[in-house]
């Protein structure tokens, strides 16, 4: 397999993503990590953002809602190489109408090998991390290399 290095800068683009029992939390959490956290570049989705925003005075540009398209805008920007690092803190214990939307959204995330937290404790470790503040060469599947080589082996069978 093939990989590709994409590197992300000093500053990290870092999304901040909540369930509804969670918004809370991440904005508690946002507001113990300022200092830490106004170094970087901060976006997430709608209610979530506006929320940090407000209530913890951080700039962080808001996308959509997560369950109206928020989510699929952050994977597109993963994929884009232009988000660093996800800090999603999901409720394990409620039911989520756009569930397929946040398993798509951690797949991307997965997929891109981006740092992603899902809770207070990982984001606690990934945020004072040393990497945090410099920069990082994370290693992704050159996934148009695969696709040639598939296609080719897909020909070759015809």
């Amino acid at each position: 397999m093939e990989f590709k290095y994409k590197k992300s800068n000093r500053q990290k683009r870092i999304a901040l993503i909540a369930h509804d029992n969670m918004k809370r939390e991440l904005t508690n959490w946002v507001e113990e990590n300022k200092k830490s956290l106004s170094k970087h570049f901060l976006c997430g989705t709608g209610t979530t953002a506006t929320l940090i925003s407000e209530k913890v005075n951080l700039p962080v540009e808001a996308f959509k809602s997560g369950p109206i398209g928020g989510d699929q805008q952050i994977g597109s920007r993963i994929s884009e190489g232009l988000i660093d690092f996800m800090i999603f803190f999901w409720d394990p214990l409620e039911a989520q109408p756009h569930d397929p939307d946040v398993k798509a959204l951690l797949r991307i995330g997965v997929l891109y090998n981006i740092p992603i937290a899902n809770n207070r404790s990982s984001a606690d470790f990934l945020l004072t991390s040393p990497l945090m503040n410099s920069e990082y060469e994370r290693r992704v599947i050159d996934y148009e290399a695969l696709m040639r080589k598939r296609t080719e082996e897909m020909s070759m069978k015809e």
